[in-house]
């Protein structure tokens, strides 16, 4: 058994293979803190994960690879499911955890952040470490833990005092392994390429567009600037659209020692206040860096289109271009809702030409199939110690669209030349929804209630989300709508991408961010200096299998980013709310379980566990596969998209939970059953009031579909 600490990801052709046995089973583990767990074939099998009951799972945690023997097979609808034991753990997935050091009595432990260990990990050597009870610190573990032992390990590293905000970020890092910093290796050849670097050569070999209006849009707090815009009117209703790239192929040679370590990091990663580049800062934030007023190498999209948003033709380049103007989204809204004042006329007018090709563009796309999810976000507001001190709705304005719209235009066109040309390359693809995730989205529309599809196909989402706008299970449906959906990943695969209802798509637009993006502008570099026409140049390709082995190494980094990006947000908003116990808030019911029910609160939007102990008092049936809980004696029904007023009771920052309340005093909001409910052992759990505690889970959703 060997730990997986120094691998920047896992690979399935690392995965141990077993001989073909219909009662063995290879994957990888998930345990939930009730003791019970799923195995995750590789490759899928038949009959989807193999659930693991308490007491069968040896001493396997989350993310280990384990083998597992099938011990039991039901049959019949109601005992279909497929249980089995572990019996073997192949490789572990971590040995590293992050948490606070406790004391009691003369006992040291470390209380793991996260939900993959729920014991404490038991440390001898704290005195050494000279850590102090409430400090983050790395332990690493020499004993995992089983059913009869707890789980034992020594402290490698004491990270500050738990609660400051420089220490949350850290403690992220930590757990989840990012290379942060750089080698030394790896700057010096960042400032060898910045010496070597002369923008006037380099210029008498490109398109020269310093001369054209061109203008950046990018977040208030941004500093690596990798898509410039500019548009042209040709011809009477026509439009050209340039999307300029920063050459970020230029600077980061193939194999080098900046390729590599770009490669090991697979994308930036981005969390409040604090960014982990792909790239060196000298590189993402200065020479590749679209600066205004700085001449910038770029690779250039241009599309022409017809008054109706239609395309007519494609051109690529090689570019230098300087840009105009820097706009954050905020001022691109304001300027485009008529707020021109102190901005030239050459940016605002360019900005009511962008306005006009972007509508264009999204109504021809919308009416191709384009399914746009309504999953709003909040922007953490901090006080000058970085402290999260409130929230705000994030920016919603139709420049952040605008941006969307040129960007997946240029990714579409791209990934449509190498596949016109016969290039094999890093496709961006995300499948059709899987069928069991289709029938569970149907269940759910059930629990809604109105008319059901025959089956979740495109057009019955679009009409789904349609049919919602606007009303109070809108978050709910939507939210639904995102978890039925495949997983965006990287591949070579022409399988498209079934959010954006494209054939051939490819992330090309964000190289200082993303490394297939940089993978890609080898490829446009070829096919621009002519070389992709021969046999000799097309050797320079990538084969299919390197193309795969990047794919699934970029979409696990791609993940392991979102799920720490998504996890430190939720603990500032956590910290946030732990100051605010007994508030009350607006929230809507998102699931519904033996636990409890999960609300998210609306102005958060953060999810929330209202355990059955503090509901009112009452006889409570939970009909989980129906989504609702009804109270016997009031006659009341509380169902997923119903509006709750709820208090905030209790903040677990370890076990990154928030703790909801319903007061008496909500329930005459809540919908009336008309009366008493019937009871149905068959498909309810009767419970009252005073459930147990358990972990709760959080909310996800992105604003534009899986782009």
């Amino acid at each position: 058994m060997k730990s997986r600490k120094n691998r920047p990801f896992p690979s399935p052709d690392n995965v141990v293979s077993l001989p073909d046995a219909r009662d063995r089973v290879v994957g990888l583990f998930r345990k939930h803190q009730r003791g019970f767990g799923f195995v995750i074939p590789a490759p899928p099998t038949e009959y989807g994960d193999l659930f693991i009951p308490p007491g069968a799972g040896r001493d396997a945690i989350t993310g280990d690879t384990v083998v597992a023997r099938i011990a039991k097979r039901g049959h019949g609808p109601a005992g279909a499911r497929v249980e089995g034991e572990i019996i073997e753990i192949l490789e572990r997935g971590r040995n590293r955890f992050v948490g606070e050091l406790v004391k009691e009595g003369k006992t040291w432990s470390v209380l793991a952040d996260g939900k993959i260990l729920d014991a404490p990990i038991l440390v001898a050597d704290a005195r050494s470490s000279r850590a102090r009870a409430g400090d983050q610190v790395v332990v690493e573990l020499s004993e995992f833990p089983s059913h009869d032992r707890p789980a034992r390990g020594a402290i490698i590293e004491v990270l500050g005092r738990r609660g400051d905000p420089e220490i949350d970020t850290l403690g992220i890092v930590r757990q989840y392994h990012f290379r942060d910093p750089f080698p030394e290796p790896v700057l010096a050849e960042a400032r060898q390429v910045i010496r070597r670097y002369n923008v006037d050569r380099e210029r008498a070999r490109r398109e020269d567009l310093r001369g054209e209006t061109i203008v950046t849009i990018d977040p208030d707090d941004a500093r690596d600037f990798d898509d410039a815009i500019s548009i042209r009117e040709p011809a009477r209703g026509e439009f050209e659209l340039g999307v300029h790239i920063a050459d970020v192929s230029f600077f980061v040679r193939e194999g080098g020692a900046l390729d590599q370590e770009a490669a090991l990091r697979g994308n930036s990663i981005y969390f409040p206040r604090h960014v982990i580049p792909m790239l060196p800062e000298v590189l993402s934030n200065g020479l590749c860096s679209l600066q205004e007023g700085q001449p910038r190498l770029a690779k250039s999209v241009f599309i022409r289109y017809d008054a109706h948003g239609r395309r007519l033709g494609t051109r690529f380049a090689n570019t230098v271009i300087q840009s105009h103007k820097r706009l954050t989204y905020r001022e691109a809204g304001a300027m485009i809702d008529g707020d021109k004042k102190g901005f030239p006329r050459e940016v605002t007018a360019l900005l009511g030409r962008m306005s006009r090709l972007a509508r264009l563009i999204q109504k021809r796309r919308l009416a191709d199939g384009m399914i746009v999810l309504d999953l709003p976000d909040v922007e953490l507001v901090f006080d000058e110690e970085d402290r999260v001190i409130d929230v705000r709705p994030e920016d919603a304005s139709f420049s952040h669209t605008i941006i969307e719209m040129f960007m997946v235009e240029a990714n579409e066109a791209v990934a449509e030349l190498m596949t016109r040309i016969g290039v094999p390359h890093l496709r961006r693809i995300h499948p059709e929804p899987p069928e069991d995730a289709q029938a569970k989205l149907l269940q759910f529309l059930k629990v809604l209630g109105g008319p059901i599809p025959k089956r979740m196909d495109r057009e019955s989402m679009i009409r789904l989300l349609a049919s919602v706008a606007g009303k109070p299970q809108a978050f709910a449906v939507n939210l639904a709508v995102l978890r039925s959906m495949a997983q965006a990943e990287y591949s070579p695969e022409m399988t498209g991408h079934f959010a954006l209802a494209s054939r051939h798509y490819s992330h090309f637009t964000s190289p200082i961010r993303r490394y297939p993006d940089l993978v890609l502008h080898r490829l446009f570099e070829l096919y621009v200096e002519g070389k992709l026409r021969g046999r000799r140049g097309r050797q320079s390709v990538p084969s299919r299998e390197v193309l795969a082995d990047i794919g699934r190494r970029c979409s696990y980094t791609e993940r392991e980013a979102e799920a720490a990006e998504r996890e430190l947000k939720k603990l500032k908003i956590l910290r946030l709310l732990e100051r605010r116990l007994g508030d009350f808030e607006d929230g809507v019911v998102t699931g519904v379980s033996n636990l409890g029910l999960y609300v998210q609160l609306k102005r958060y939007l953060v999810d929330g566990l209202i355990r059955f102990r503090d509901l009112p008092s009452d006889w409570w049936d939970i009909d989980v596969s129906g989504g609702c809980a009804m109270g016997r004696q009031r006659g009341v029904r509380i169902a997923i998209g119903d509006a709750l007023r709820v208090q905030i009771a209790g903040v677990n920052i370890a076990a990154r939970e928030l703790d909801l309340a319903l007061p008496e005093g909500a329930l005459p909001g809540v919908r009336r059953t008309g009366k008493r409910v019937k009871e149905r052992n068959e498909r309810t759990v009767i419970r009252r009031t005073g459930g147990h505690p358990s972990r709760g889970r959080s909310g996800r959703g992105r604003r534009f579909g899986r782009r």
